[in-house]
């Protein structure tokens, strides 16, 4: 099971650099800001974002909002990944909301959307 975290503006996804992480993800990479996270990394987001809502606090954000608290939460989980993206590592979980948190600074007016 995971999550799919989309950042939109006027109802579309925004644009960002090229990427290739999440669980799921387009041969080459995709410019959308779109991101598969698995739930394996949920404890992480329990305790850090939102303890009754975990990653899904996301949902509905403008991203300027979450900037703060995303960057505290990267700060405490550090961004080092395993070899193994589905283990539930800090690193792991912390490098995640790190690709979130870039997203959110460079396009602070969009909003979360989080499935």
């Amino acid at each position: 099971m995971s999550w799919d975290v989309y950042l939109k503006k006027d109802d579309k996804v925004v644009e960002v650099d090229s990427h290739e992480e999440g669980g799921t993800y387009a041969m080459g990479g995709t410019t959308n800001a779109e991101l598969n996270i698995t739930y394996n990394y949920s404890w992480f987001y329990y305790q850090l974002l939102d303890k009754g809502k975990g990653l899904k606090w996301l949902d509905d954000k403008v991203a300027k909002d979450t900037i703060d608290q995303l960057q505290k939460a990267v700060a405490a989980l550090g961004i080092r990944q395993s070899k193994d993206y589905w283990a539930d590592t800090p690193g792991n979980a912390g490098y995640a909301l790190m690709v979130l948190l870039c997203w959110a600074k460079a396009n602070p007016e969009a909003i979360f959307q989080v499935t």
